[in-house]
């Protein structure tokens, strides 16, 4: 805590005993020995205290990640099963298109060879 040696504890003790008197030291010693005690025991609160609180904080956030984790798989199979029925619907869509374009194609040609008879027939006449 501090750097105190031996030789700097002496001073103090005899700086002391010259301030207070060989009658109050032992009075100021248990003093300062039972306020020393009580900050001591108000840090230790503490520092459980905060403890607590941070497993608290890591729990939570535990249940938080898992919470996301879930929620990400959720939405990855959300976004198959919509890419899976977009592509299906795609593919359907593209099917009749084709199948209209062949009809429409052919309906075409037809007219086209009716116009081609009836331009043919119209001409004889």
């Amino acid at each position: 805590m501090f750097d105190i040696g031996m030789p700097e504890l002496i001073v103090i003790f005899i700086v002391a005993l010259l301030v207070f008197g060989p009658k109050k030291l032992p009075e100021l010693g248990r003093t300062l020995g039972k306020g020393l005690g009580e900050l001591k025991k108000a840090l230790q609160d503490v520092k459980d205290s905060v403890e607590d609180e941070l497993e608290e904080v890591k729990e939570v956030s535990s249940e938080i990640r898992g919470a996301v984790t879930e929620a990400k798989k959720q939405i990855e199979t959300e976004v198959k099963t919509a890419s899976k029925t977009v592509g299906s619907t795609m593919q359907e869509v593209k099917e009749q298109m084709e199948a209209e374009s062949e009809v429409i194609s052919k309906s075409l040609k037809d007219t086209s060879k009716e116009i081609h008879e009836h331009a043919g027939t119209d001409k004889e006449k």
